[in-house]
């Protein structure tokens, strides 16, 4: 039975073979992004991530792709992010973060590299940073209330958050002209450093994220309340940046 494989590369021919077949001259690009390409794939846990982009007319018949589905399911790939070229050209400015996350995370796997030349606007990076922690604080605010203090749950929310948090904190460095850190312990402590956040605390989330360590209840819920205050604090920080 088909299964995920134990490094992303040994699946590069099999999918660049099922979408020639599938979308044939309509087929642009592959491109593997996420985990697998940041080098924290964990074989048999991660899923593969691909952005195929495909002209208009490829766009258009998507459903060219249902017998695939179940297969690539089976080979852990996750649903791929079909795009066209004028879609990644002209949303460059509304999602600045994840354009900019797949840029510093990507392997072409075949055709154009769309990404490399690509143009991050560091004004709607800011903005877009400022937003998704906003939107973030509010979400862990209710999800708190929503737990109801329950430490296996809490513990849920903090990795399910800390993951989405990379990309902004990759984000906020890039706007302060620091490189690329691939080590996500070494990128949490660099965005403590440049915004004077509480780095002990963080490190500790990680902890409970990476199953280093387990907090009982009024543990858990200390921390994640110190959590929340400092989400909020980078939040007026994000505000008050001039770019």
């Amino acid at each position: 039975m088909p299964k995920g494989p134990r490094d992303p590369k040994e699946i590069f021919p099999e999918v660049i073979s099922d979408s020639k077949e599938v979308f044939g001259e309509d087929l642009v690009s592959i491109i593997l992004y996420g985990s697998a390409a940041e080098g924290h794939y964990r074989p048999g846990k991660s899923d593969i991530n691909f952005l195929i982009v495909l002209s208009d007319t490829g766009i258009d018949q998507l459903d060219r792709a249902f017998p695939k589905m179940g297969k690539w399911r089976k080979r852990k790939i996750a649903t791929p992010l079909f795009l066209t070229e004028d879609y990644i050209q002209s949303s460059v400015d509304v999602y600045p973060i994840e354009y900019l996350n797949f840029q510093h995370h990507y392997i072409l796997v075949y055709g154009k590299d769309l990404l490399k030349d690509l143009v991050i606007d560091p004004r709607m990076l800011r903005l877009q940073c400022e937003r998704e922690i906003k939107g973030k604080l509010l979400l862990l605010r209710r999800t708190f209330l929503e737990t109801e203090g329950k430490p296996q749950a809490l513990m849920q929310v903090i990795a399910y958050s800390l993951t989405a948090f990379m990309a902004i904190f990759e984000g906020l460095l890039a706007l302060q002209g620091h490189e690329v850190l691939l080590d996500r312990r070494e990128r949490i402590r660099k965005v403590c450093q440049v915004f004077g956040l509480d780095q002990t605390l963080f490190e500790t989330l990680m902890d409970v994220r990476e199953e280093e360590v387990k907090l009982k209840g009024a543990e858990i819920r200390e921390l994640f309340k110190g959590y929340l205050r400092q989400v909020r604090e980078l939040a007026r920080k994000v505000d008050a940046m001039e770019v």
